[in-house]
């Protein structure tokens, strides 16, 4: 009988090398009006197709925050951060090809990177992210940082090397 949960992964179940990737989400004009409301970010690049047919993309792209945001429901929605991510602690991405409206996007993410930090009640991890458009190439790259919770049947069972990315699990 197949295994169904109830949450995501455990601190313990993220080891470096795991990855993961989303569907796909295509970004509509409503995405970009909505966010430029909700933001305040009016700019002309984002919300005037006049404005933009003099510019060198001839058309309105995507708002660099919104496509962060929407990436990081897209992680999301794949269950593997439902109720045991902690926080998210940090992130730079680094914004390297426009999104139009009418583009797909999905987001790439690897562990990289896992610190045991029993104190706050797991540890954190961190991926490297890349968020691509319908043709695969990379609109936006960085990391990611979340802190997440430790699974509480394993209480106490982590060795001092964890923080390295080993994890002692029980007998």
């Amino acid at each position: 009988m197949a295994e169904i949960r109830a949450h995501g992964l455990w601190f313990e179940e993220f080891q470096e090398g795991l990855s993961i990737e989303t569907r796909g989400r295509t970004i509509t004009e409503a995405d970009v009006i909505n966010f430029a409301g909700i933001s305040g970010d009016f700019n002309p690049m984002h919300t005037d197709a006049e404005y933009v047919k003099n510019h060198p993309y001839g058309t309105r792209v995507a708002h660099g925050a919104l496509v962060f945001s929407i990436a990081t429901g897209l992680a999301y929605q794949l269950g593997f951060l439902e109720e045991t991510a902690i926080a998210f602690t940090g992130f730079e991405m680094k914004l390297r090809a426009p999104v139009f409206i009418g583009d797909t996007i999905k987001v790439s993410a690897t562990v990289s990177k896992r610190r045991a930090m029993a104190a706050a009640g797991g540890g954190l991890v961190t991926f490297d992210v890349k968020v691509l458009n319908q043709k695969g190439e990379v609109t936006q790259k960085g990391e990611w940082t979340m802190m997440i919770r430790s699974n509480p049947a394993l209480a106490g069972t982590t060795s001092p090397a964890d923080s390295e990315g080993s994890t002692t699990r029980p007998a």
